[in-house]
């Protein structure tokens, strides 16, 4: 399962990782964030000891979805030393989430 993000842990689990992150910004009211969820948590498991992936709930967490400027959700980010390095925006394909993180490691 992907790690839950927040404010509170995202410099530490994100920023700060010595692995590739992927953060899945979504809400529970938006359909299209239903569809990639256990696209997400599949990837989490494959990935793990490898990379880290997470959700962040922009409901929730409203300070890093603003300051990455997430408009539109389901938007996936990728993180590599603390900077964003792919996003992708909307439902995508499995191997397209996959393939943003194979091209780090």
């Amino acid at each position: 399962m992907a790690i839950e993000l927040t404010d509170a842990n995202f410099e530490e689990q994100v920023l700060k990782s010595d692995k590739p992150v992927m953060v899945d910004f979504w809400a529970a009211w938006c359909g299209p964030c239903r569809m990639v969820g256990p696209i997400i948590d599949e990837i989490s498991n494959e990935y793990d000891g490898k990379a880290v992936v997470g959700k962040l709930d922009v409901d929730a967490n409203q300070e890093f979805a603003a300051k990455y400027g997430v408009r539109n959700i389901p938007t996936v980010l990728i993180f590599q030393n603390g900077e964003v390095v792919g996003r992708q925006v909307g439902v995508a394909p499995k191997n397209t989430y996959a393939e943003a993180i194979d091209e780090l490691l």
